[in-house]
């Protein structure tokens, strides 16, 4: 199984990838990545995901925590949490391939009701998690990555699909975690409304007590739980969406740092540097720059 479904990402990134190895596909949410060399540090605030490692090795960093996982492990993220990537296994010869899935928590509570399984009341130690990829969740994988074949199929089955994706994670190893999402009125699936709002709306000025409310939680309460549960202040947090969109925009889009700055809410370009350079290490144009010119 896990041959086939390598075989089966290796194909679609093959034919779809982007020059970063990104392989978006008809499933919205789902994608395969590949690298034939280690990357350079990815930074960005990760949603709740599924990531499949066929072949290679990765690093990512949440806090304190390291999450370093290769192929026939799969990492689950289950929060909104900033994060620290690398790939750190690939070459020519054997590239580094993954299959990609963000969790659906409209999915999961649906499940959640009909398989009879309670939230858990704690939170897991930590929203990275790896583990041995189940056979049944790969072979999910595999049906689902057949099935962008089969374009008349598509809308028929995806649905499908996708939700027997999310049962065989309910019913396995990562469960536990998972159920967090699907608790409608539990602490993380309120403040994912909220950061739902806040990637939406991540250029405007920023009311917490709105997100509060969206919430369903107190001042005190939100500011406790969001940090709880991201690790961040709901302020730190749309601060890094807009450090990461801006980054993205002056490496992939040739944007200056000006620009990039006004496009992702920032009024002062001197902040702007200024917390660039905290986050990235250096300042916004010398960053591009280096970016530009790595081989």
């Amino acid at each position: 199984m896990t041959a086939a479904l390598l075989d089966r990402v290796r194909h679609c990134t093959l034919a779809h990838a982007d020059a970063h190895g990104v392989a978006r596909t008809a499933i919205a949410g789902l994608s395969t990545i590949s690298a034939t060399a280690p990357g350079e540090l990815q930074y960005d605030i990760s949603c709740p995901m599924l990531v499949l490692l066929l072949q290679g090795t990765k690093q990512v960093t949440f806090g304190s925590h390291v999450a370093r996982f290769g192929a026939g492990e799969s990492l689950l993220i289950t929060a909104d949490v900033p994060t620290t990537s690398q790939i750190t296994g690939a070459d020519a010869r054997q590239p580094y391939y993954s299959f990609v899935l963000h969790l659906d928590p409209a999915i999961i509570a649906s499940l959640v009701g009909e398989m009879d399984a309670v939230a858990d009341a704690a939170s897991p130690a930590s929203p990275l998690q790896v583990e041995a990829t189940e056979a049944e969740v790969a072979d999910c994988a595999l049906r689902l990555l057949q099935l962008l074949e089969r374009p008349r199929s598509l809308p028929i089955l995806r649905d499908g699909l996708l939700r027997e994706m999310h049962h065989w994670l309910l019913a396995g190893r990562h469960g536990a975690a998972i159920r967090q999402l699907g608790a409608v009125n539990g602490h993380a699936a309120r403040i994912g409304r909220a950061v739902k709002l806040i990637r939406a709306h991540y250029a405007q000025p920023l009311r917490v007590e709105h997100l509060a409310e969206v919430a369903g939680m107190s001042l005190t309460t939100f500011h406790a739980h969001f940090r709880a549960v991201t690790s961040l202040t709901p302020l730190q947090f749309q601060k890094q969406l807009r450090l990461v969109e801006a980054r993205r925009l002056m490496r992939n889009e040739g944007a200056i740092a000006k620009r990039a700055a006004h496009a992702v809410g920032y009024e002062s370009v001197t902040q702007f540097t200024r917390e660039y350079g905290r986050l990235f290490g250096q300042p916004p144009s010398r960053d591009a720059r280096d970016h530009a010119a790595a081989p």
